[in-house]
């Protein structure tokens, strides 16, 4: 004969409130993401929802449901780098049998998709949870999701989240270091760094690792040899490219801190009859099929971009079941590929 052990009672709104020591229909507010509760009281009903394992109806609903649907929200979709994201999160939701609904920000009308319409329909329709892909939205705007408990997963984030948000990314860092090393390695040693949104946290990342192995090889860090403040854009490439092209004496060698940006810079390089690789050596970030393409194919350190997509459908998941993550910050390696678009310097 086997013995059973009493299974845990499932927590109600009725002792959440006795534990936290206010009301039913107080903790029903906080639950339902309603905003008039003070700040300290709805912290201490958080802290006794999270200590009793309590999911909200949606959050049961979704779990016990395999047919889920999460939403993900995206800036533009006319990017290789969000392509392939959202394609790794779409070959993960199809073997999860998970719906995922896809919201681009950039084409929505004014107010449409506003972060606390969009937490509170989401809340009412039981949808389980939402991705965000970049700059999508803020730190602020994600707080309407978090004070709802609806899961969030942001992928690689301009800026840190909070640290009750989980994220994905790549190892920027090490990326920026490995490209910077590839150029000193074939001999450069006046290389440019052209760089996207200038506060961002993964372009100070990539610039650091540049910067890192300029002084691990002795090479002065040359702070006119340093672009940024663009976006991740062509354009940011263009304009590099030409303010790169003023200096004297000119760089043998340029890191682009994204394949896009690296496109720009192949694209004005043409038009001013400079020869890539003869002339100037380029890298860019990210790994893209752009950057595979293009003439001459682009050298690149590589995001595992679909990964990160299957990652953050995977996190996502998992806080719906109501797991405890051993992190809310999933780092995934880069690799440097080298194509055609780097070679020594000119004699």
């Amino acid at each position: 004969m086997s013995l059973k052990s009493p299974e845990r009672a499932k927590p109600t709104l009725a002792t959440i409130a006795r534990q936290a020591g206010v009301s039913a229909p107080t903790v029903s507010k906080v639950v339902n993401g309603r905003d008039d509760v003070a700040p300290e009281t709805r912290a201490r009903i958080l802290a006794a929802l999270e200590q009793a394992g309590y999911q909200s109806p949606m959050q049961r609903r979704a779990a016990a449901d395999s047919g889920a649907v999460i939403e993900v929200v995206i800036d533009v979709l006319d990017s290789a780098y969000t392509i392939q994201v959202l394609n790794g999160i779409l070959q993960f939701a199809a073997a999860a049998d998970v719906e995922v609904l896809v919201s681009v920000t950039g084409q929505a009308a004014p107010g449409r998709h506003a972060p606390e319409r969009r937490a509170q329909r989401m809340l009412e329709e039981g949808r389980a949870g939402m991705i965000v892909v970049t700059s999508a939205f803020s730190e602020d705007q994600l707080h309407a999701f978090r004070r709802r408990q609806i899961p969030v997963v942001v992928i690689d984030p301009l800026n840190p989240p909070s640290a009750d948000v989980v994220s994905v990314g790549a190892t920027n860092w090490a990326g920026g270091k490995a490209a910077t090393e590839h150029l000193l390695g074939l001999g450069h040693r006046r290389i440019a760094y052209i760089g996207g949104i200038e506060g961002s946290e993964c372009n100070q990342a990539r610039l650091h690792g540049y910067m890192a192995a300029l002084m691990a090889a002795g090479v002065p860090v040359d702070p006119k040899y340093i672009v940024t403040g663009g976006r991740f854009r062509t354009e940011s490439g263009v304009a590099g490219l030409r303010a790169v092209l003023e200096l004297e004496p000119r760089p043998t060698a340029i890191f682009a801190a994204s394949d896009t940006i690296a496109l720009g810079v192949l694209s004005e390089a043409r038009r001013h009859g400079i020869r890539i690789p003869e002339d100037i050596s380029l890298i860019g970030f990210d790994g893209t099929n752009q950057g595979q393409q293009s003439v001459p194919s682009l050298s690149s350190v590589a995001q595992p971009l679909e990964e990160m997509g299957r990652a953050a459908l995977r996190s996502l998941l998992r806080q719906v079941r109501g797991e405890v993550l051993d992190s809310h910050r999933v780092e995934l390696a880069t690799q440097l590929i080298v194509r055609e678009s780097t070679a020594p310097p000119a004699a």
